[in-house]
């Protein structure tokens, strides 16, 4: 349990049975009136965003997630088999749970799986990989006056937009967030 002055950005709360994580807070004093803290919340399994407020030290439970580093090793079935890289251990996780991880997973990457009660609840990438363009068709370049950009496959099969003067069997950076081209790697 922990008071609502303990409330900071990433931590897990358990209301009514389900966890939801702080994405933002702010501790609101009004000019008359008690003080509370209004909050963004992010619902760990479904993604779902909603804001609720707090009355000022209001006790709220905490859940315990643990984040551990893995390694992804390959796909079996629907699910992903990761092993924790302290323990050896393997685990699967269910296809949902990966989410939207799965469009930048490569064999042998590292990650990062929360785990609660020993169910995973989502896994964690780093923000930027390192992709190569596996296809992308040749950039013609015409008369504009900003870059243009062309869709890629990278090697998961994802397709990302990259400028035009990316060629197929480049490496690229891409953020994971936002699936945004970050720059070419030179090597």
């Amino acid at each position: 349990m922990a008071t609502t002055n303990d409330l900071k950005n990433g931590i897990v709360l358990n209301i009514d049975g389900q966890l939801w994580t702080v994405v933002e807070f702010q501790h609101v004093k009004p000019g008359k009136g008690p003080a509370f803290v209004r909050t963004k919340l992010k619902h760990v399994l479904s993604g779902k965003v909603v804001d609720k407020t707090f009355n000022a030290g209001v006790r709220v439970e905490t859940a315990s997630v643990d984040k551990r580093n893995m390694q992804y090793l390959y796909k079996e079935g629907t699910d992903y088999v990761f092993m924790d890289s302290e323990t050896y251990d393997q685990i699967h996780v269910p296809t949902e749970t990966v989410a939207d991880a799965t469009n930048f997973l490569l064999e042998n990457q590292d990650a990062v799986v929360a785990m609660h009660e020993g169910a995973p609840l989502y896994v964690e990438l780093p923000t930027s990989v390192e992709m190569t363009i596996t296809y992308t068709e040749p950039g013609l370049q015409g008369d504009r006056s900003t870059g243009g950009t062309k869709p890629a496959t990278i090697d998961t099969g994802y397709e990302i937009q990259v400028p035009l003067f990316i060629t197929t069997g480049e490496r690229v950076k891409v953020d994971t967030r936002d699936s945004s081209y970050l720059g070419r790697i030179t090597s």
